[in-house]
């Protein structure tokens, strides 16, 4: 039996034994019942890889899927033609009251992905989608529009998540997503693939990890496609996207381990001692970044040219938050130092350093000059705050080798006076929460900012919840409230007077089942940067 074969066969294991778990408070969006009869065109359930929603506007949202009734096959088992489906969004669950209605293309030179922008509907409630092709019905997934411009909700309640090695654990942080109660948004930080090799169990590196990756590195945009294909073929995954909209980003996975701008980390150093050039590099970021579109609810402003995307965009939901997503990685310059944490070395003092890129910081910068949200979210990839690591030295991939890019950035906020800054990150897989200062490296400087970083859905594994790195992380950088090393994700609430965010932990995720338990709640009043205890 191929390792393909076998996946299958454990997936649907899998869902037969966590179904009644995993998808509970999801009873209501469960897959429409199947046509006695499928269409001939499609040799198994073509809706394999689920449905997703994203980007809320006032009047509408991104509603996705992709055909692929045999995903984990070249093409995901469709014929190369366009193929026409249809879809409805509506107010009830039962679809009694369709407030919009259509027909989209799914092409094959975007695998048969569906991506419809959805407008000229009600502000600030739910709705309900599902897709039709031939015969063949999806689940149903839900969505929700954002509140009418200058309207103030009375909260705006979210997750962030992010780094789930699907090698390293299952996916139980999403199956608790799913269940979470009246989210607005699940901010994906990114690393939503790991690009490499799947190992075998007895192969070196195995180590622990409890499911396998299929095929090699990827590097073509088949690879590519067929790493989402298996990511989201993962029920868990499929029932958060089902239930909630999604704000997704991306990180360094879904290219390429810590690649910088139009630098590959393969730089001729090191473990790598044949250097890939920029131009070559420039093919494998085209693959990636065409199959992350493919396989995410954005907008078609974010479909790539090339080795170049327009990722970074502004969401407002009234004037409770304006939400930046922002992209830490396409406009930075390469990694100081060699990209060694240690300490820092001369090149991370350079007046010129780009973390954003000139034309993003100057976009976001206009954003939060007179911002009418009472918070101002910056959700992007890794940590801003100041954080020293054992022996005193600094991360070279994290905003703390790119101080002057940062200290462009809190000026800014400062001579603007943005309300309430709120930072949000991941990245590293560990739970932080800290303090941001105007000079980071001052401990005597005002507080400008506050930051949420969580942890890893499940990459590296089982974790703990102190290390001895931790306890010296703690240590070394007083305005760090907390550092926690499970995987989980946080959930966020804010109010025009208060955010709060409680840090969610798993106790496992080499196993399945693991509960949810909330480790930390912490908060900053508004006007107030400075993190309490909840």
């Amino acid at each position: 039996m191929d390792s393909t074969t076998r996946h299958i066969i454990a997936l649907s294991r899998r869902g037969l034994l966590r179904g009644a778990a995993g998808l509970a408070a999801l009873a209501a969006l469960a897959p429409a019942a199947r046509p006695a009869q499928a269409q001939q065109a499609f040799r198994s359930y073509p809706f394999a890889l689920g449905v997703a929603s994203g980007d809320p506007a006032p009047d509408g949202f991104v509603i996705w899927t992709r055909l692929a009734p045999e995903p984990l096959t070249p093409d995901g088992g469709m014929v190369r033609a366009p193929l026409p489906v249809n879809w409805e969004v509506a107010e009830d669950r039962t679809f009694a009251r369709v407030a919009a209605s259509g027909t989209a293309i799914a092409r094959p030179e975007l695998a048969h992905a569906v991506h419809v922008e959805v407008g000229g509907l009600a502000p600030g409630r739910p709705f309900f989608y599902r897709f039709r092709v031939g015969g063949e019905v999806s689940r149903v997934g839900r969505a929700r529009t954002a509140p009418a411009a200058g309207a103030t909700p009375a909260r705006l309640r979210f997750a962030t998540a992010g780094c789930q090695h699907y090698e390293h654990g299952f996916f139980t942080a999403w199956a608790h997503i799913a269940e979470e109660a009246d989210l607005d948004f699940v901010f994906h930080y990114g690393d939503y693939i790991y690009e490499y090799r799947g190992r075998a169990p007895g192969q070196p590196g195995w180590g622990s990890r409890v499911r396998q990756h299929i095929g090699e590195e990827t590097i073509s945009l088949a690879d590519y496609r067929l790493r989402y294909a298996q990511y989201r073929s993962d029920l868990d995954l499929q029932a958060a996207h089902a239930a909630h909209p999604f704000l997704p980003s991306y990180d360094d996975h879904e290219v390429e381990n810590n690649w910088a701008g139009i630098h590959s980390e393969k730089d001729g150093r090191g473990r790598y001692p044949i250097a890939v050039p920029p131009e070559v590099f420039a093919l494998r970021k085209a693959a990636a970044f065409q199959a992350w579109y493919e396989h995410m609810p954005v907008r078609r402003t974010a479909i790539p040219r090339g080795p170049d995307i327009t990722a970074y965009r502004r969401l407002d939901f009234g004037t409770l938050a304006r939400v930046n997503v922002l992209d830490t990685r396409q406009f930075r310059d390469d990694q100081p130092c060699g990209d060694r944490n240690g300490p820092p070395c001369a090149e991370v003092s350079r007046p010129d350093a780009q973390m954003l890129g000139p034309t993003q910081e100057a976009w976001l910068l206009a954003g939060v000059t007179d911002s009418p949200a009472r918070w101002n979210i910056l959700a992007q990839q890794v940590p801003m705050m100041r954080r020293l690591l054992r022996g005193g030295g600094i991360a070279m991939d994290k905003w703390d080798a790119y101080p002057a890019a940062r200290q462009r950035l809190l000026d800014g906020m400062v001579a603007r006076r943005t309300p309430n800054p709120i930072v949000l990150s991941g990245d590293v897989h560990v739970a932080l929460a800290s303090t941001i200062r105007q000079r980071p490296e001052d401990a005597d400087s005002a507080p400008v900012a506050v930051e949420f970083t969580a942890t890893s859905a499940t990459s590296e594994g089982d974790g703990a919840e102190m290390t001895p790195a931790g306890e010296e992380t703690l240590r070394r950088n007083p305005d760090m409230a907390l550092y926690h090393a499970r995987r989980g994700y946080c959930v966020t609430e804010a109010t025009a007077a208060r955010m709060t965010t409680d840090y969610v932990a798993l106790p496992f995720v080499t196993r399945e089942g693991a509960p949810r338990q909330t480790v930390a709640t912490l908060a900053v009043e508004a006007g107030r940067a400075a993190i309490q205890r909840g």
